[in-house]
């Protein structure tokens, strides 16, 4: 028995802490299709022949690498490109594109001769994947710049999500006698699937629950994304282990069989009866038959709803920022403070600020964000307050952008006393009530509270974020400073559902992460912010999903799609 755990040790230690939407399932694909209108006429006896080269940008380098190219559209100033861009999507990353438009006269593949041949180039665009994406309809219309004085028309981007691997594969399970490993009683049995990957590793892509005290257990049914089982090839195959719990974690190997989506499709049916084999017992035992069967007992597939249905269908996500601004992040004017402004480079509240906020923003329209603090003395009374605007604007505490709530931060630093305690529930309270007017599934909240310490008020935020659960938001709490932050990991929800006075949160809505985490040991910060962006940003898209499903809320149809034939029409103000 020592054996089959020291054997799969390094399975299970994965199987401990799983999260089934992790970051290691592929990403959405979306499809890039690129117009331009107007466009710089550089031929003297036609009109330019025009060309279409994205470039893309890499986190840590900043260099732009080639992606691809259009084709080529004779005598066309206002070109319709038929070759696609298929780009990766994570909303949880900013993406930087950029296109450059030329007019191409010679037959040479190699465009660096072009740009430095002034008259080939049309002009250029810089955007974010997320900025298409965010658009009314998930198109964007940009003018064309880069040469100094001169009117060089515009470009349209449209994105469109590749429909493969939408569905959802909802099965159940039982075993019949799998082999007893524990001495005093029976086994307690789950089991973990893995999707084989092209280079022959094993990724984990779902763990059932702990069936206590049996040899024959029924698990519950669950879903899983078909992209997560197997990535789109249905022939791909699929490894189930099968394990007895045990409390320490040590669990016990029973045996393994594999199956593949293909097979599983076909239902409950005698070829999905699976025998479980245990391959060292095989070898050491000339009569071993098997270590028991597992059984498919039903399986269905059906489509869902992606995340950039909702935000194409017109879903609009909110932001708002809450600041501590409590004593125990030292004072602003000493450089040991958590709240220093260093001339030369960003205090880690506005990096935390700044990354998460410059990706949530392309999904905005009017780019106006509410700004609170918490935990200060307010001038004229100097009253302690947990809910203040940085703009000291009540009846608007509104930011244009992320440079408005970097000012308004900058200026609350020169105005407010730094005092405490530390109090969540009031800045969750003043976003749930906006989020409860909604509810129709047009708006979606994201709450950014940004704290050096330990929560004062835990029972309260607890209520508040249990209450929240059932609205139409999320909250992130990004730790800053060297505090122990153990009582935040209390309020996100992946291990356990967070609770309040016996009450159960419907949802897990909190992802809390401490910056020290992310922060690039060389020191560059680009860098850092990128990291922390992508793993606070990450469980947005399905928490945004779980509150439509559980509301039943499917998305908007999209607007008419626009003909880049017709004259481009102003969108309505």
């Amino acid at each position: 028995m020592e054996g089959d755990v020291t054997d799969k040790v390094e399975a299970t230690a994965t199987v401990r802490d799983f999260d089934p939407i992790s970051g290691s399932i592929p990403a959405t694909k979306v499809e890039i299709t690129v117009s331009c209108r107007d466009l710089l006429d550089r031929d003297t006896f036609s009109k330019s022949d025009p060309l279409v080269v994205l470039y893309t940008q890499g986190v840590e380098s900043k260099q732009w690498r080639e992606f691809g190219r259009t084709e080529v559209i004779d005598n066309s100033l206002n070109p319709d490109f038929v070759r696609k861009f298929i780009l990766d999507y994570f909303f949880e990353e900013k993406q930087n594109l950029r296109f450059d438009v030329y007019d191409i006269d010679s037959k040479s593949p190699d465009l660096a001769k072009h740009p430095t041949d002034f008259n080939d180039f049309l002009g250029q665009v810089f955007c974010t994947l997320g900025e298409i994406v965010g658009s009314p309809a998930s198109r964007l219309e940009k003018p064309l710049g880069s040469i100094p004085g001169k009117k060089c028309g515009t470009i349209v981007l449209s994105a469109e999500e590749l429909g493969n691997c939408r569905d959802y594969a909802t099965m159940q399970f039982c075993a019949n006698k799998l082999d007893k490993k524990d001495f005093f009683g029976k086994s307690d049995p789950f089991m973990v699937f893995y999707r084989s990957n092209e280079d022959g590793t094993f990724t984990i892509c779902h763990k059932t629950e702990v069936v206590k005290s049996t040899l024959n257990p029924v698990w519950q049914p669950f879903s899983i994304p078909v992209r997560a089982l197997c990535n789109g090839d249905y022939e791909r195959t699929i490894k189930v282990e099968v394990y007895d719990w045990d409390r320490d974690g040590s669990h016990d190997f029973i045996g393994e069989f594999t199956s593949s989506y293909k097979e599983l499709c076909r239902g409950q049916c005698q070829l999905n009866v699976y025998e479980v084999v245990n391959a060292k017992k095989k070898i050491k035992k000339k009569r071993y038959v098997n270590s028991g069967t597992v059984s498919l007992l039903s399986f269905n597939v059906e489509s869902e709803h992606t995340f950039l249905d909702y935000i194409k269908g017109g879903t609009q996500i909110h932001f708002t920022v809450a600041i501590d601004f409590t004593a125990s992040n030292g004072n602003p004017s000493q450089s040991t403070s958590l709240h220093y402004m260093n001339p030369y480079q960003m205090n880690a509240y506005a990096m935390a600020l700044k990354a998460v906020g410059e990706i949530i923003q392309d999904y905005d329209s009017d780019k106006m964000f509410p700004a609170l603090g918490f935990g200060a003395k307010l001038p004229p009374d100097w009253r302690v307050s947990h809910e203040f605007p940085l703009n000291g604007n009540v009846e608007n505490p509104y930011c244009n952008g992320m440079a408005g709530i970097l000012e308004a931060y900058h200026q609350s630093l020169k105005t407010v006393q730094l005092y405490g305690p530390t109090n969540f529930a009031p800045v969750v309270n003043h976003v749930a009530r906006y989020a409860a007017a909604v509810e129709d599934g047009s708006q979606y909240f994201v709450l950014l509270i940004i704290t050096d310490g330990v929560i004062s008020d835990m029972a309260q935020t607890k209520e508040a974020i249990v209450n929240a659960a059932k609205l139409p938001m999320s909250i992130i709490i990004v730790g800053v400073g060297q505090a122990e932050f153990d009582a935040m990991v209390e309020l996100d929800g992946d291990d356990v559902r967070i609770s309040s006075r016996g009450k159960l949160a419907e949802r897990d809505i909190v992802q809390f992460v401490p910056f020290r985490d992310y922060m690039d040991r060389t020191g560059n910060h680009v860098l850092s912010m990128a990291r922390l962006a992508k793993d606070v940003l990450a469980e947005i898209p399905d928490q945004l999903i779980s509150y439509m499903k559980t509301r039943a809320i499917k998305p908007n149809p999209v607007p008419p799609v626009y003909s880049p034939s017709e004259p481009a029409q102003a969108n309505p103000v």
